[in-house]
């Protein structure tokens, strides 16, 4: 059976700390799960941004790997989260791709009473549930139990 893409937007490819930490660890637990990751710094690691236009080629890169990808798993921390990853995000849930999120950011950034952030972010998941595709910690995204397991095991 071939292995399932999942498109991995995250801000943690902006400092070299990050890319060595948090990032490497969720590559490596995705992985281990049998994704084939899909990160976008190690994917556009070869822009020159020296050269004009550099900007416009990464953004369409990342697009086309977001319409590409079988799924999309998002870090969103902060209060907001990143743009980008948001704006990845949105294409996924248009484009009906399974999305999984991963905050362990201890702050709510909502006005809901149901959902830790913005109600949007939530829109591609179902409406029973969706705790499910929500993950608090790097241990509990091998969780059996939870969204992205069950996903990576059924078949296509």
């Amino acid at each position: 059976m071939k292995r399932k893409t999942l498109y991995l937007a995250n801000p943690y490819g902006f400092s070299a700390q990050q890319r060595e930490g948090p990032l490497a660890v969720l590559v490596e637990v995705l992985e281990s799960m049998g994704a084939e990751v899909w990160e976008p710094f190690s994917r556009n690691n070869q822009i020159d941004k020296a050269v004009a236009g550099w900007a416009y080629r990464v953004g369409q890169s990342d697009l086309r790997d977001v319409r590409e990808a079988d799924g999309l798993f998002a870090v969103v921390n902060g209060c907001p989260p990143d743009e980008g990853v948001m704006v990845e995000l949105g294409m996924a849930i248009a484009w009906d791709k399974p999305v999984f999120l991963f905050r362990d950011d201890f702050r709510t950034c909502t006005d809901s009473e149901v959902y830790p952030l913005n109600l949007m972010l939530f829109a591609g998941m179902p409406e029973k549930g969706w705790e499910a595709y929500l993950y608090g910690s790097v241990e509990e995204i091998t969780d059996p139990g939870k969204a992205l397991a069950r996903w990576l095991r059924d078949a296509d």
